[in-house]
């Protein structure tokens, strides 16, 4: 089974933690997934810099630049990844635009994440209905989990197509914006939570967008299989580098 199957499995509320591969360095990487992981995170997203994010806001895009400065590319982050599972259990999800999976050659991509251990792919610019005539079959070949955004604008007839498409979780984007922290989710959000949740999709749901300190987290998860933290962790780490992930964490839950 999928770890990330498995990991939606468990009786817990899931933390997972989005960074851009090669920020703050090139080669911190592997060593923030680690720590990540010992620090008691459930799944860890890792940011494939693009030079056009258009879902991603002012934090993420500012490191997503600088991890292309830094030189990150779609190689070097396979390379970096290459030895992973021989130190880290938890699922690893890649997220990143379609140009350059596009580019490496889907089928490729694919193959090469079976091959290093990665789970599944988050793809913001991906329509579902393409995926599924074109994709689906190349992903389930070699177990990569394929996860799809649903936003308050998504309409009650395409989150079902897509919750009967997903055989992960569905990536729910808490409000019609782009990522960035948030003090605190008011009655719009939570009304928007409850009729997702009301639904009864197959697919868990995943909270992402807005989610900041643990005040948001257990607003997210009270509806929700889990949540996301993508941008309050890059300003954690351009403020305090990499050797104080466990506190930031800590305080999340």
């Amino acid at each position: 089974m999928n770890r990330i199957n498995q990991k939606l499995q468990e009786d817990k509320k899931i933390l997972s933690i989005y960074f851009s591969a090669g920020y703050p360095n090139l080669n911190d990487t592997v060593q923030i997934i680690q720590d990540l992981e010992k620090s008691g995170v459930d799944m860890i997203e890792i940011g494939l810099p693009f030079s056009d994010p258009l879902a991603d806001g002012p934090t993420i895009q500012a490191s997503s630049t600088q991890a292309l400065h830094n030189g990150m590319t779609t190689q070097i982050l396979f390379n970096q990844l290459e030895d992973i599972r021989e130190s880290v259990k938890i699922p690893l999800i890649i997220m990143g635009y379609f140009n350059p999976i596009l580019q490496y050659g889907v089928d490729e991509f694919c193959k090469k994440c079976a091959a290093i251990g990665i789970d599944g792919l988050i793809i913001p610019d991906l329509p579902v209905d393409v995926y599924a005539e074109q994709y689906k079959a190349t992903f389930e070949k070699y177990g990569i989990i394929n996860v799809f955004l649903i936003t308050p604008q998504t309409s009650d007839d395409r989150i079902k197509f897509i919750d009967s498409v997903s055989n992960g979780f569905i990536y729910m984007v808490s409000s019609a914006s782009v990522t960035g922290s948030q003090s605190g989710f008011g009655n719009t959000e939570e009304s928007y939570f409850e009729r997702i949740a009301n639904m009864n999709l197959k697919s868990p749901q995943i909270i992402g967008f807005g989610i900041s300190n643990k005040e948001t987290f257990n607003q997210a998860t009270k509806f929700a299989k889990g949540a996301i933290i993508g941008s309050a962790f890059i300003k954690h780490l351009s403020k305090k580098g990499t050797g104080n992930i466990a506190e930031f964490v800590e305080a999340i839950k």
